[in-house]
């Protein structure tokens, strides 16, 4: 061992540890002040990137969550608007179903109509989230007629063949035609002019009429016509027979008939029911990203009270033959064009990830249309019986078509809005869990470790004290 004046080696190697134990410890202070056992890059540069990247990802869904949230609020205040729309058609249909019932009454029943027309418009007029109109139109897809000989209406909302409906012509190809339910009487007769010998009635669809002694055939078949507006069944003569028949195409309208005597079928009874279209209906629509083609089955007399010739997919869409379409010689025929203009929401971190819907037209005038050629539920008029029988088929399409615009909404809530909602925050709770187990510091460790550095640092500045106090002791005494 070298003895010197000059040097203290022993000092010199004190002070080296002295210091990295002070740097070490005031490192961990740091972690323990901040909670991070990164602080800087410098502290672990591989899981510094690797965090950071967690953390944008987060941020990213984290906003992602916010926008769903409000895209949400968006639909609730569409949902709730739609609500007020059911509730007033269903008066309207009330309304005409009591001036079918009651013609006395249809005067008022048609201002009550007319009030509640005045009140639904004024909500698809007015219900807006922000700056945009949700029920007007402007933010939904809209279908026009192309082709009036085969069709009378065409209705198309933002979901079709499983994906978002596109700009694009609809074309239709009939595979069944729909037909009126007829019933063929028994009896013949030399001609319209035979009378009848006794007495009786007769009752179709819950309509009676009565038929006199010495009455002809004609007089009775008058006597049918004249309640038509009401039972929805014709009478005519044809080969000898009295021939009833349905105004009405499809299985939800029939002829039901029974008499006391024998004037039209001998049996005394007789039910008939007619049969619904069907149709292939090729539209455009968006799968996964891509605008395609497809062809879909649209079948008439799916709603309750609905013609045989409106027909509709599982969405709601729906296209109305006329009685001139209503043949299966009417063949990859276009019958109507799209035009969609759906919202885009963005429900994802990523370009790219959005959901998009189509916010239907409200307003009076585009519910109900294509059950009566021309009307709509904005010009049903009640105060005539006729008026009034199409104001009931007119009010059942519009409350069917309400009701699955209400569902698509809910639908669109749940399994978009909702369901990616429900997946954002659980990865964002399993990410942030991947940051913590990089960044936070384990407090209990690192309280340990100050322990020790805090010994060490204790140790050092005796074993400085040490070597600048001793070994100079030391070396004085070589001295002469």
């Amino acid at each position: 061992m070298d003895f010197s004046l000059l040097t203290n080696l022993n000092a010199m190697v004190a002070t080296y540890y002295l210091g990295q134990t002070n740097q070490a410890i005031a490192q961990s202070v740091q972690r323990l002040s901040t909670g991070l056992q990164i602080n800087s890059p410098s502290d672990n540069p591989s899981g510094f990137v690797i965090a950071n990247s967690l953390q944008s990802q987060i941020d990213g869904m984290n906003q992602s969550i916010s926008n769903i949230q409000d895209s949400n609020n968006m639909m609730k205040t569409t949902a709730s608007a739609v609500t007020q729309v059911s509730t007033l058609v269903n008066d309207i249909k009330t309304s005409a179903l009591d001036a079918q019932a009651n013609p006395s009454n249809a005067g008022i029943d048609q201002t009550s109509i007319q009030q509640a027309l005045q009140s639904l418009n004024n909500i698809a007029g007015s219900t807006y989230y922000g700056s945009k109109n949700l029920l007007n139109g402007s933010a939904g897809t809209t279908a026009s007629v192309t082709n009036s000989g085969d069709i009378s209406g065409i209705s198309f909302g933002g979901t079709y063949g499983n994906g978002i409906t596109q700009n694009g012509p609809v074309t239709v190809t009939v595979t069944q035609a729909a037909t009126a339910a007829t019933v063929t009487g028994s009896v013949s007769y030399a001609s319209t002019s035979a009378t009848f010998a006794t007495s009786g009635s007769i009752t179709i669809n819950g309509q009676t009429v009565n038929v006199n002694a010495g009455d002809s055939v004609q007089t009775m078949m008058n006597n049918i016509n004249s309640v038509a507006n009401v039972s929805g069944v014709t009478a005519g003569f044809s080969s000898g027979h009295v021939v009833l028949t349905q105004e009405n195409y499809g299985s939800n309208f029939s002829v039901n008939e029974s008499e006391t005597g024998s004037f039209i079928t001998s049996g005394g009874a007789s039910v008939a029911n007619g049969t619904n279209a069907v149709a292939s209906v090729t539209a455009m629509t968006e799968i996964n990203n891509n605008t395609q083609a497809v062809t879909t089955t649209f079948t008439g007399g799916q709603a309750p009270g609905t013609s045989g010739l409106l027909l509709t997919d599982s969405y709601g869409n729906s296209v109305t033959l006329t009685p001139a379409g209503n043949t299966t010689s009417t063949s990859n025929v276009q019958v109507g064009e799209v035009a969609s203009n759906a919202a885009t929401f963005q429900i994802g971190p990523n370009s790219g990830q959005t959901a998009s819907f189509s916010f239907q037209n409200m307003t009076a005038g585009n519910l109900g249309t294509g059950v009566i050629s021309g009307q709509n539920l904005d010009t049903i008029n009640v105060t005539t019986p006729s008026g009034a029988a199409n104001a009931v088929q007119i009010a059942t399409a519009a409350a069917q078509q309400v009701s699955t615009y209400a569902a698509s909404i809910g639908n669109f809530q749940n399994n978009v809005l909702t369901a990616t909602q429900n997946y954002l925050s659980s990865s964002v709770t399993n990410l942030t869990a991947s940051v913590s187990q990089i960044m936070d510091v384990n407090v209990a460790q690192e309280s340990t470790n100050l322990a020790n550095l805090t010994q060490l640092q204790q140790s050092g500045v005796a074993a400085l004290y040490t070597a600048n106090n001793s070994m100079n002791s030391l070396v004085s005494k070589l001295l002469p």
